[in-house]
C-alpha cells in the first residue's frame, strides 16, 4: 500500500463520516448526494491504486 492509496482511502472514510453527520443534522439532500459521490470516488480510486492487483 503506497501513500496515495492510503490517503485516498482515508479521505473517503472521512467523507463517509461526514455523510453520516449530515444525515443526522438533516442537511439538504443534494449536499448529501454530492458528498456521497465524492466519497465513493475517493474510496474506489484508493482501492484501485492498491498494489495487490498486479
Amino acid at each position: 500500500m503506497n501513500g496515495l492509496s492510503t490517503a485516498l482511502i482515508f479521505v473517503g472514510l472521512v467523507l463517509v463520516g461526514g455523510i453520516i453527520s449530515f444525515v443526522k443534522q438533516k442537511m439538504p439532500t443534494s449536499l448529501i448526494v454530492l458528498l456521497s459521490i465524492s466519497a465513493a470516488m475517493c474510496l474506489v480510486a484508493g482501492v484501485m491504486r492498491l498494489e495487490v492487483w498486479n
